[in-house]
């Protein structure tokens, strides 16, 4: 067990009416770098994001974050806490333009210049639109408000669920920048990804998910070379996903 994890969950069940999706999930996160959960579909993988944030309530088990028990706590206070989320869907607000929408999730007072300039630095989109409807933007750059949204405070654990779905090599490729960079500012990221040039190029450590619990745990670069282990887990290559 890693000896400085932001985040752990322990033997962590979440029902969903009738369904039993988390059963027993062991995670570390440790503090610092960038974590990937990797799984097939319904694995269970978005499930996780979203009972740490406290959007479904863990049946069973213990979360631990930065050595408080989140467990039973309200969405809201585990946000107050230091956990941004940014939602597969792309969670904007269509009728807002760009700058309200960042307006909105700063909830600590007003907008820092200084902290705007530094997400446009990454999303040069974002200062294009920056008037415009968010309705109106493209799928990637509607990507780049959500995440923007997510930094617009410093946060100590953000979560990222499939960031990339959907968009061009090009945008994919500034947002493996971007997180580099968080990375290097000792923000700590737990992404679900499944472009294997992304994690691959950004992961620290891996988990892999399978039916509701963790499989295997490891370095990334370790998953990496060992193909075999590739094939077993998730039944491809990373190779063949570059």
């Amino acid at each position: 067990m890693h000896d400085d994890c932001i985040l752990t969950l322990s033997g962590v069940h979440t029902h969903i009416g009738q369904y039993h999706i988390l059963q027993g999930v062991d995670l570390r996160v440790p503090r610092g770098g960038l974590s990937v959960l990797l799984g097939r579909n319904g694995a269970g993988k978005t499930t996780t994001l979203r009972t740490i944030m406290g959007m479904w309530r863990a049946s069973a088990g213990r979360i631990v974050f930065d050595g408080q028990d989140i467990s039973a706590m309200a969405t809201a206070d585990i946000a107050r806490a230091g956990i941004a989320y940014v939602p597969e869907s792309m969670a904007v607000f269509s009728a807002l333009t760009v700058r309200e929408n960042l307006l909105l999730a700063a909830r600590n007072g007003p907008l820092e210049q200084a902290r705007v300039d530094w997400i446009c630095d990454f999303f040069p989109a974002l200062k294009k639109f920056w008037d415009v409807a968010a309705g109106n933007l493209s799928g990637g750059q509607k990507q780049m408000v959500a995440i923007g949204r997510a930094l617009v405070e410093p946060r100590k654990l953000l979560l990222v669920d499939e960031p990339t779905k959907g968009l061009a090599p090009a945008i994919v490729d500034s947002l493996i920048a971007a997180f580099a960079e968080l990375k290097a500012q000792d923000t700590t990221i737990l992404l679900v990804e499944q472009n294997f040039s992304m994690v691959r190029a950004l992961g620290d450590t891996v988990s892999v998910m399978d039916d509701g619990r963790v499989a295997h745990a490891g370095s990334m670069a370790a998953l990496v070379a060992d193909a075999s282990l590739q094939q077993r887990l998730l039944g491809l290559s990373l190779e063949a996903h570059q």
